[in-house]
Formats: structure tokens, C-alpha cells, sequence
């Protein structure tokens, strides 16, 4: 994944609204309803979309300016040397007060254990200070080494609502380097984890393989907003619309479609669109709930302010709320 703000093409100082507007600009350009059968476009999609879940949230953005989190939003390990690194949860784990070590402590191996599983990997098992490793001492060499399973994977695999909708799968690249696409099943939402049997760490000596544990995260959507298995958008309405009514086109994971507003629509009305929210664990499909948001124009309009002083002249009234003394 590149550096997000590359990906957004906005500056490290970029507003907020700068950089909606950039992913705005982007998500338009590369959406898959405009660029269907084009591979290429859809990974830029996904792109933006990964480093709109960056840096349109403030405290990610934050993370990722310290070094915190990479581009991905994966934790970056910061070394602190030993007493930094032994308040780590993997030392904590050994049985000692503050990650300190107790050889052969119950539940959490002891020091061999522990730099052993660390340092493992390179060319062997390691040795101890006191120079002893795995299978040393009497009686070892007849038991041999007792395989060990491998540890968990934890993955975390992002998917646009598009993805949920269209095609239920989400990409992942297990630590053997291997990429999958990974079904997901309906109703599946944010935070939820997703099994996959033997595809994590291997194991040693001979020991089975560990899971891949992958967590979903679904993108922030420029429109969208997931409420359960329901979607929610504010539709913004000129003041003509609302008072004449007519028909207004509107966007939806499935395509655009025209939509009739009815004369004199208050702002803040919610109307309901069936079957066009995400999918859920009974194999149908959210709603999409539509709130309509009356806007004017962004300069002033003179004849718009006369028209309106007429009308309070000619038409006065009160809207409706609640009452004050």
C-alpha cells in the first residue's frame, strides 16, 4: 500500500475537507459502476478508499503522521530497548512482573521458551544463557524435540461496501506470502472475524500449522453511511425540488436511479428505498434510508432574497417545532 497522502494526492498539511474533496475527486473517477471490466480502475478504487479510512479519521491520521500505524493501519513495532520491549504483551506473558521472566512458569513457558519462539527462525533453535537449548540435558536426546503448533495469523482484510454487495470476497496476504480472496459471508460487519484453518505460522518440529485469523474492516464510504444491514445518505435538495417536488436522481451500490420527492418536502424527511442496503445473514438486503437535506445556492442570489422577503410579506408562517415563552 502506498503512503495515503500520495494515493489521495493531497500534502501532509492538507484540511480535512481538502482531503475529502480529494477522495471525492478520486472515487468518482475510478468507481466500478463507471469502469466496468477495468481491473485496474477498481484497484485504484480500493486504493482511495483505504487511504480515505487513513486519513479520514483523525485519530488514525494522527497514528500514521507519528509512525504509529503503516498505510495499511497495522501497528509499526517500535523497539525501546530491553525494558521497552519487555513490557510488550508477548513478555507480559511470561509470568514476571512487568513482562519479567520465571523459568518454567505455569501457563507461559519460561525464558527459554520465549527466545526460543523469537529467535527460532534463524538457522536453528536459539541457546540460552546458561548455554542450553531444546533436547539438551540427560534424557532429551532419547525423547527428541516435541512438535509445537504454529501461532495465529492475524490479518486484516478491507472491503468496500461494493464488494460487500457485489461480490463477497475480500483479499488477504497470509505471512507465507500466499494472496487469497476470501469469501465473506452476508451480514458479515465491521470487526468481524474470519477463520481460515492452516493458514497461519507453521509449526515446529513437525507441529500442525496455526489459523489465519482475518479481520474485516470495511472502508468509509464518501456517501454511504452502514447502519446494521440498512445504508444511510443525506440527499441534498434545492429549494425548487422541495417546494415543487419532482424527480431527483439517486445514487446506490446498484447503480443510480430517479427518485420522487413530493411538493413541499421538509428537510430532514427520511424516505425508505427497499432491497438496496447490504446484504444480511437471511439472505436478503438492508434498505437504503434517504434524508433529505434542502441546501441553497452557495452565493448569495438577490432575486432568490426578494422572492423571499415577498413571500414573508405576502405569506407569513411559522415552522413547525417546538413552542417558547
Amino acid at each position: 500500500m502506498r503512503d495515503p497522502y500520495s494515493v489521495l494526492g493531497v500534502d501532509k498539511s492538507a484540511s480535512e475537507a481538502d482531503i475529502k474533496r480529494a477522495f471525492r475527486k478520486l472515487a468518482k473517477a475510478y468507481h466500478p459502476d463507471q469502469n466496468a471490466g477495468d481491473p485496474k480502475a477498481q484497484e485504484r478504487f480500493a486504493e482511495a478508499n483505504q487511504a480515505y479510512e487513513i486519513l479520514g479519521d483523525k485519530e488514525k491520521r494522527g497514528q500514521f503522521d507519528r509512525g504509529e500505524i503503516d498505510a495499511e493501519g497495522k501497528p509499526r513495532f517500535q523497539a525501546h530497548g530491553f525494558d521497552g520491549f519487555a513490557d510488550s504483551d508477548l513478555f507480559r506473558n511470561a509470568g514476571g512482573p512487568r513482562g519479567g521472566f520465571r523459568q518454567g512458569a505455569p501457563g507461559g513457558g519460561g525464558f527459554d521458551d520465549i527466545l526460543n519462539d523469537i529467535l527460532g527462525g534463524f538457522g536453528g533453535r536459539a541457546r540460552t544463557a546458561g548455554g542450553r537449548g531444546p533436547g539438551a540435558g540427560a534424557g532429551a536426546g532419547a525423547r527428541g524435540p516435541v512438535p509445537k503448533r504454529g501461532a495465529d495469523a492475524h490479518v486484516i482484510a478491507r472491503v468496500t461496501l461494493e464488494q460487500l454487495v457485489h461480490d463477497g470476497k475480500a483479499r488477504v496476504t497470509l505471512p507465507s506470502g500466499k494472496t487469497l480472496d476470501v469469501s465473506v459471508p452476508a451480514g458479515t460487519v465491521d470487526g468481524e472475524k474470519i477463520r481460515l484453518r492452516g493458514q497461519g505460522h507453521p509449526g515446529d518440529y513437525g507441529g500442525a500449522t496455526g489459523d489465519a485469523i482475518v479481520e474485516i474492516r470495511v472502508a468509509r464510504h464518501a456517501l454511504f453511511t452502514p447502519s446494521d444491514d440498512d445504508l444511510r445518505l443525506d440527499l441534498p435538495l434545492t429549494l425548487y425540488e422541495a417546494v415543487l417536488g419532482g424527480k431527483v436522481r439517486v445514487p446506490t451500490l446498484d447503480g443510480a436511479i430517479n427518485l420522487t420527492i413530493a411538493p413541499n418536502a421538509n428537510s430532514g424527511k427520511t424516505m425508505r428505498l427497499k432491497g438496496k442496503g447490504l446484504p444480511n445473514k437471511q439472505g436478503g438486503r438492508g434498505d437504503l434510508l434517504i434524508t433529505l437535506r434542502i441546501t441553497l445556492p452557495d452565493e448569495p442570489d438577490e432575486e432568490l432574497e426578494t422572492l423571499m422577503r415577498a413571500w414573508q410579506e405576502l405569506r407569513p408562517y411559522r415552522a413547525r417545532g417546538p413552542e417558547f415563552d
